[in-house]
């Protein structure tokens, strides 16, 4: 079994359904989880991932699978992704839960606990969903416990239809709400849970712990909808009687029962902060990727300069399945820019199925097979670089620090697009440079560096070929002069020469 989690893991997210299909075409046969070629999961070791997060492997519904069939703009979705989809094609939402059982058709939980077995022996943790916010519509509780979920009246269903539903399935028609957020319609294919009833917190922080059975870590969705506030924001009424938070109790069992188990919270709105102090060991670094989408450096230079204790616990990506593929939301040169910002950055570094190759169709989650696309090779040599560069110990336990790149000349504000940072662990030294600019930028780059004096030094590009030697009295005096072209990117090794 790995030992206990890095300080900075990577991840790396799979669609389970879709993994499965593309693998089961190219084997000429039905590839479950429990049967997995032993080949595609060295492939994926060889990458250095820490982590397998296995999106989508729990019983979907039978009912979501039907209205995600025949929603009229989930489909318009759908034929962007997959031309030539079908409706076999639609398997239904991986966040509408209807059992924590692993679907039937990617092999059931048998062949889960084999492939952990598997992936353990490979160095790889597993990672798996928790929704903790609703069900699925067609959910045994619907029948078994309603008083575990959020009822209207016929009235609210007759005033907001797209966030009630009525259900006569336990024989006495009852309107339920679906899940949703405080700023959206309900999700359609779902039912709210009732966290204003201890019964439901119980019933849940239970769930939690059979799914900490089965992985290393949970990837918790929309992780702030149950905090107490935002709840009563969406649903009014009061927690009767008061009780303390959902999450620190929840997570408290889990960590007593697997000492080291990982939590990475979905987390939106600035809540980041308050969930990390929750429990989470990360939560979603959703407003770096905003700030790098909207290519103005200085709102990301200010996010950097957080505390180390808060950003340390964030989970940076450019890459999700909630979002645009990289090559396809910064464009082909400017995506490699900002990952090699970003995946170099204290915290859990994500990456997605397909980020690797350069893939540009957004594939939407109630899809079960995907378009084939010609891989980009270009961005396929940077991850590789990449990936192979935060394997070295300073990037898992090194101390970090943001540089501040000064202007070159007076006059010259190009070195305001330039982001750096740089990592130490013993005598090993690393440096990321990104221009985030579309211009040229030059800087002088004070370094601050122990040592640098008296000696000269090789600064080796571990993303390129580039290779540059430097007197050291010139780096401590100065500073380290760049000159990058837009969206350039240095991830240098320093070393004596």
């Amino acid at each position: 079994m790995p030992g206990h989690w890095p300080a900075y893991p990577v991840v790396y997210e799979i669609n389970a359904a879709a993994w499965l299909n593309d693998l089961s075409r190219e084997a000429g046969r039905t590839v479950t989880l429990g049967s997995v070629p032993q080949a595609e999961l060295e492939r994926l070791a060889g990458y250095g991932f820490d982590a397998l997060w296995l999106m989508g492997v729990w019983q979907r519904s039978p009912s979501s699978r039907k209205i995600a069939q025949e929603h009229p703009d989930l489909q318009a979705g759908y034929r962007r992704a997959l031309p030539d989809y079908a409706p076999d094609d639609v398997i239904g939402s991986p966040y509408a839960i209807t059992r924590y059982q692993v679907d039937a058709a990617l092999g059931g939980d048998e062949a889960l606990a084999a492939l952990r077995g598997r992936l353990q022996h490979l160095g790889l943790r597993l990672v798996l969903d928790f929704v903790p916010n609703h069900l699925a519509v067609d959910h045994a509780w619907v029948t078994e416990h309603p008083e575990r979920l959020v009822q209207g009246s016929p009235a609210s269903l007759a005033r907001e239809p797209g966030n009630y539903f009525r259900s006569d399935a336990g024989g006495q028609p009852t309107v339920f709400a679906h899940g949703r957020d405080p700023n959206l319609s309900g999700w359609t294919d779902t039912v709210q849970l009732d966290y204003r009833r201890p019964d439901t917190r119980q019933a849940m922080a239970d769930t939690l712990l059979a799914v900490a059975e089965r992985c290393d870590g949970v990837r918790c969705d929309m992780a702030m909808l149950v905090k107490q506030d935002v709840f009563l924001r969406t649903w009014g009424g009061a927690f009767s009687p008061p009780r303390p938070e959902f999450w620190p109790a929840a997570i408290a069992a889990v960590e007593a029962r697997h000492p080291g188990f990982l939590t990475l919270a979905e987390a939106y709105w600035g809540l980041e902060w308050e969930l990390q102090r929750q429990g989470f060991d990360y939560t979603y670094d959703k407003r770096l990727y905003d700030r790098l989408l909207s290519g103005d450096p200085t709102p990301v230079r200010l996010h950097l300069h957080a505390g180390l204790a808060y950003q340390r616990h964030l989970a940076r990506f450019v890459e999700n399945h909630d979002e645009a593929r990289a090559v396809t939301a910064f464009g082909l040169g400017r995506s490699r820019a900002v990952a090699a910002l970003a995946l170099t950055l204290p915290g859990l570094r994500l990456l997605h199925e397909g980020q690797l190759e350069g893939y540009r169709l957004k594939l939407p989650v109630q899809l079960g097979r995907r378009q084939p696309e010609p891989s980009e090779p270009g961005v396929e040599r940077f991850y590789r670089r990449l990936l192979s560069a935060l394997r070295h110990p300073v990037f898992r336990d090194g101390e970090w620090r943001l540089l501040e790149p000064q202007a070159e000349w007076s006059g010259n504000a190009s070195h305001r697009n330039l982001l750096a940072h740089c990592w130490v662990l013993g005598e090993e030294r690393r440096l990321a440079v990104v221009n985030l600019g579309h211009d040229p930028a030059q800087c002088f780059l004070p370094l601050d560096l122990p040592a640098l004096a008296g000696r000269s030094w090789c600064l080796q590009d571990l993303l390129g070929n580039a290779r540059y030697l430097r007197d050291g009295d010139e780096l401590s005096a100065r500073g380290l002069y760049l000159d990058l072209p837009g969206y350039d990117y240095h991830l240098f090794d320093l070393q004596p020469a």
